[in-house]
């Protein structure tokens, strides 16, 4: 029996698709590292119980390391973006977090950089505060061992490529490094946004949104870039249209990047027939009821749509495109 509603929460699910595509569905996916995380800082006397925990988001991990500070007895400060809604904003304040929102902006990498200006500022003036860098810190690859041994005993010893967004780093990443312990031929696919400077797409532009959460527009220190086998940029037009056929296929109810890694693991699954392909769905689709649903006449069926295969950076074009990655280092 769980001690804490965060950890029924960061408990995946898998869903098997069909026979070689299967979904790692999470309800809220960085409950599974911010748990580790702050539990293992306690352990090693890094924090104590009471100490104020800090960090920048733009929504989900702030939820995450809200739950996390409630199960542990420890006080949570959030310098939000200005995606953090009404919603998640009431259960932040529930919750005893306190929340610090910026004001409306529309250049990413600016709130970004506001949010991590503040956040030193913070520091400056309360210097016993914990800053959790869930961008930077490694200690956030914890939680994902137990998901791992989960997949590896579910999969049954299968050929193993997984899919999901890089984001932070943390997940797909992480998950890759515990499932290489035991089969170090798992490969790794990257799905990213255009716009996201990760893997060198900052020069092409989605004239939508940049998806929230797989991308970036500042460096991330926990992205290994050379954990990755191949990439793959989605636009937000298509992955709506997969989103919407992930609901309408498989009943599965899931967010914007979640489409995103079910249209490149469809394209993966049809490529190497011998292989297990697994995708990663990191939270629900609530959050996107108005953007993506809503218009889900929109959709193009997703067997229209394949990617540009391309050998450099310098080709990426949307609305989809995938490239070799080898495990190479970051670009230059």
């Amino acid at each position: 029996m769980d001690q804490h509603i965060a950890e029924a929460i960061g408990r995946p699910d898998l869903i098997r698709l069909d026979d070689r595509l299967v979904c790692l569905r999470f309800e809220t996916m960085k409950v599974v590292s911010a748990l580790a995380a702050v539990r293992h800082l306690l352990d090693t006397g890094v924090v104590r119980r009471g100490d104020t925990l800090l960090d920048s988001s733009s929504g989900i991990y702030a939820y995450a390391l809200a739950l996390a500070c409630h199960r542990y007895g420890m006080r949570c400060h959030i310098v939000g973006s200005t995606t953090v809604d009404h919603t998640l904003r009431t259960q932040l304040a529930v919750l005893g977090a306190t929340l610090e929102q910026m004001e409306p902006c529309s250049d990413l990498k600016l709130d970004q950089k506001r949010r991590v200006e503040r956040v030193h500022e913070i520091l400056a003036e309360h210097p016993g505060h914990h800053w959790m860098r869930q961008y930077h810190d490694d200690v956030h690859y914890l939680g994902y061992r137990a998901v791992a041994d989960l997949i590896r005993g579910a999969t049954d010893g299968a050929e193993l490529t997984l899919v999901g967004g890089v984001g932070s780093g943390a997940s797909t990443g992480a998950l890759a490094h515990y499932l290489r312990e035991d089969a170090p031929g798992t490969e790794l696919v990257g799905v990213q946004p255009f716009g996201s400077i990760t893997f060198g797409a900052e020069h092409v532009a989605d004239p939508e949104i940049i998806i929230a959460g797989i991308g970036s527009s500042i460096p991330f220190g926990n992205v290994r870039h050379a954990s990755y086998d191949t990439l793959h940029w989605i636009s937000f037009d298509a992955a709506l249209s997969a989103g919407v056929d992930l609901l309408r296929r498989h009943a599965v109810f899931a967010g914007l990047s979640t489409g995103a890694g079910y249209l490149a693991a469809r394209w993966e699954r049809d490529r190497s027939p011998r292989r297990t392909v697994l995708f990663v769905a990191a939270d629900t689709g609530h959050r996107y009821v108005d953007t993506v649903y809503a218009r889900h006449r929109e959709a193009v069926p997703i067997g229209s749509l394949a990617p540009r295969q391309v050998a450099g950076l310098d080709e990426l074009a949307l609305p989809w495109s995938r490239m070799d990655w080898n495990r190479a280092d970051p670009p230059s």
